[in-house]
């Protein structure tokens, strides 16, 4: 899927439906025991800066999101069957958190105890005022520090309906919201053609995910080897993590109100070039190698720093349990590509690519768990840690083929903060490029430089 804010998804006006947890649902939580399987790292981590950020002041919405189009009319009787279906077979989305004192407490509702309230929310015959309604609705449900922290919405139409989905982040990442079209249409087409329930085998957990990804992380000490490498490449970034290496028009002192985020949404290059590129690299590893081997020539141009230090995000699904299970399962590694020494792309791909294998490991140990060890102050004040370049192949993923058919796209909320985070996602007809960064003229020149020359790098690359 294409991934844009909603703003750019081509929001078309209709009437709106929406779902929420019910109140029997709700109050149902309210009694509930402790679910002693602890948050992750990552989803402890997301709460925590949420609420420091909310105390000082400020309110940064966080949600991600998806959308995509059904045939019409629509049933929404057996939209709504599919809806709940897809949902209590996803243990987290009926799983939330309690304070405790400082400590964070899960809670989790059985598959039974949970249904959906359908509201009509009204005629729109405005996209702008359409789209304007659902960001406020996702901000105010979809928020890291309420529960339920979810809402399902449609668009109603005679000939369509647009099915829009926002989640507060704990519970959701970018491989999550890839999957959803697809089984969404599997659950509401054989509802309607009369086809009984959906034999699928049932999804792992992530809540089991998160014990046991815990119980492992947990075991480390300050002087585990992930800690000792994050420990030194935290000290020749300064004694901080990554930022994007161009001037992005902040105050170099920091310590001001978070900036405003602006928004890149566009084609990066076409299919064939896309293909060529992932030829070329496909000896040193493929396009991520040849992405971050871009990315570090151009911002070593842009910025003149002689090394490329970022921390590069991985999947944490490791077995093939994990592949269907909906959940945050992320880490990051860090690398540090030499671009001063390594003039041409060949060389910048050997750099990256033996960075790349030395540092992939890494990712299984959660930041958080990392930054608590080394003992340092990294009191969050802003939700994106650090800068990231992203890359990801969703051409395999099931229902990819539809996507453009189904206008399927995934939704970031752009808000406020002071990283730049790039994603660029394979395609059938291309690489897409997404960017949120700092809503400042130095910024958007920059990023716009950045990002010409990137395309021009690999179209020089495909061609050649």
């Amino acid at each position: 899927m294409r991934i844009s804010d909603i703003q750019r998804c081509g929001m078309r006006p209709g009437r709106l439906v929406e779902w929420t947890l019910s109140p029997a649902t709700v109050e149902r939580a309210h009694g509930l025991p402790e679910d002693t399987r602890p948050p992750a790292y990552i989803q402890e981590s997301h709460i925590r800066t949420a609420r420091a950020v909310r105390e000082g002041g400020l309110f940064v919405p966080t949600w991600l999101g998806t959308v995509f189009d059904l045939p019409g009319p629509v049933d929404l009787d057996v939209l709504q069957r599919a809806l709940l279906e897809w949902t209590v077979r996803h243990e987290t989305l009926r799983s939330g958190f309690r304070w405790a004192g400082e400590e964070l407490r899960r809670f989790t509702l059985d598959a039974e105890d949970v249904s959906l309230r359908r509201e009509e929310a009204g005629e729109f015959t405005d996209p702008e005022t359409l789209t304007a309604y659902l960001q406020d609705r996702f901000d105010t449900v979809a928020d890291a520090l309420r529960w339920p922290n979810l809402i399902y919405t449609a668009v109603v139409r005679d000939d369509s309906v647009t099915v829009c989905m926002g989640f507060d982040h704990s519970n959701v990442d970018a491989y999550s919201l890839h999957g959803i079209p697809a089984e969404i249409t599997e659950l509401y087409t054989a509802g309607v053609e009369g086809r009984g329930a959906v034999v699928r085998t049932p999804a792992a957990s992530y809540i089991d995910f998160c014990e046991l990804e815990r119980a492992d992380a947990d075991r480390a000490d300050d002087g585990h080897q992930v800690v000792a490498r994050w420990r030194e490449f935290i000290r020749r970034c300064g004694g901080t993590l990554p930022s994007f290496p161009v001037d992005l028009g902040l105050d170099p002192a920091g310590g001001g109100p978070l900036p405003p985020q602006r928004m890149i949404c566009e084609p990066l290059v076409d299919a064939d070039t896309a293909a060529a590129f992932e030829t070329y690299c496909r000896a040193y590893g493929g396009s991520l190698v040849g992405l971050l081997a871009a990315t570090g020539l151009v911002v070593h141009e842009l910025g003149g720093q002689s090394v490329y230090r970022t921390v590069v995000p991985f999947h944490t699904r490791m077995k093939t349990r994990w592949t269907e299970a909906v959940g945050w399962f992320v880490g990051g590694a860090p690398i540090e590509v030499p671009v001063a020494g390594t003039p041409d792309l060949p060389s910048a791909l050997r750099a990256v690519r033996a960075e790349l294998q030395a540092a992939r490991p890494l990712a299984r140990m959660p930041i958080a768990r990392v930054l608590s060890l080394l003992g340092a102050d990294f009191a969050p004040t802003s939700p994106d840690l650090y800068s990231i370049v992203s890359y990801v192949d969703a051409r395999g993923v099931p229902g990819a083929a539809d996507w453009a058919a189904q206008r399927a796209h995934a939704l970031l909320r752009v808000s406020y903060g002071d990283q730049v985070c790039v994603w660029v996602t394979r395609l059938n007809d291309g690489l897409w490029l997404a960017s949120r960064y700092p809503d400042t003229d130095v910024a958007a020149k920059n990023m716009r430089l950045y990002v010409e020359r990137l395309r021009d790098l690999m179209t020089a690359t495909a061609a050649g």
